[in-house]
């Protein structure tokens, strides 16, 4: 199976669909945020592996923190995971912090900001 593939993709949305259900339901850890989102997750073709990347509405060390608490808990989650879906190996999970949302939000502010300074009002754009 490629990496990209239909089948690959496939089982990816599966694994997140998976993952984002026993994490928000069945991990009890206090460390972990109750509203971690699952913004990312990729399987290597072969199966061995899965990377999976997490968001929260938190701070960075909150967030940090729940990366953590999802590490100590990973065995939990890979059985879990092996219940729920039906692979022919259950990949190694590797949990990551997916700042991708904060870097948008700050990119964002940034060009509100070039905006206003260049003169541009919200108005102009409204029909």
């Amino acid at each position: 199976m490629k990496k990209g593939s239909i089948k690959n993709n496939r089982i990816n949305g599966e694994v997140l669909r998976a993952l984002t259900e026993i994490i928000s339901e069945e991990v009890k850890d206090p460390d972990v945020d109750p509203l971690l989102t699952v913004t990312r997750v990729e399987v290597t073709p072969d199966l061995q592996y899965c990377k999976c990347g997490v968001s929260s509405l938190g701070t960075g060390e909150e967030l940090e923190r729940s990366v953590e608490g999802l590490m100590r808990a990973k065995g939990f989650i890979r059985t879990e995971l092996a219940h729920r879906v039906n692979l022919r190996k259950t990949p190694e999970i590797t949990f990551y912090a997916d700042r991708s949302m904060e870097y948008a939000i700050e990119m964002s502010k940034k060009i509100d900001e070039l905006l206003k300074g260049a003169g541009y009002e919200e108005s102009e754009t409204e029909v």
